[in-house]
């Protein structure tokens, strides 16, 4: 799925609009969420740092993922910097997002050094010792006592 967040200055130039887009039909982005953030918080947020601006952009309409979470947040710091009205526009593609994992996943399997068998998995490196596992679990002590009553015996009243 295709997505499109656009950070723009309120009409009355006190904050900032969030809106975020998804591509429900074919080249056809529909707005799913807007929101509105006053200056004031936002940037003592971005004083604060990324972690703490990221915290304060997410609302329970409006939670993006990490990656795209830091680069709104990103974003947003380069809005406030420029000081222009200008509209910034954020697209993300999750098939991309899925190839760099499947990238990323590639590489660990080039890094391996040594094939590893299943059996060697399997494989126990115990001790020579002799033990009796049915003496070791009879002797296990328990914390709750069994009841001698046959559960037959309980009455019921139907």
């Amino acid at each position: 799925m295709k997505q499109k967040y656009t950070i723009s200055k309120t009409d009355e130039k006190t904050g900032i609009i969030i809106k975020e887009y998804a591509e429900l039909d074919k080249e056809i982005f529909s707005l799913l969420c807007e929101e509105t953030y006053e200056d004031e918080i936002v940037k003592a947020a971005a004083a604060k740092g990324k972690d703490a601006l990221i915290q304060t952009l997410r609302t329970q309409n409006l939670f993006p993922i990490d990656l795209y979470s830091e680069a709104i947040a990103e974003a947003v710091i380069k809005f406030y910097e420029a000081g222009d009205d200008q509209t910034i526009e954020l697209a993300f593609d999750d098939l991309d997002l899925m190839a760099k994992e499947n990238d990323a996943q590639m590489s660990m399997d080039d890094i391996e050094e040594d094939d590893v068998e299943i059996d060697d998995l399997l494989e126990e490196d115990l001790p020579e010792e002799d033990y009796d596992e049915k003496s070791d679990i009879k002797n296990l002590p328990y914390s709750l006592k069994i009841s001698d009553d046959d559960p037959a015996d309980l009455d019921d009243d139907d």
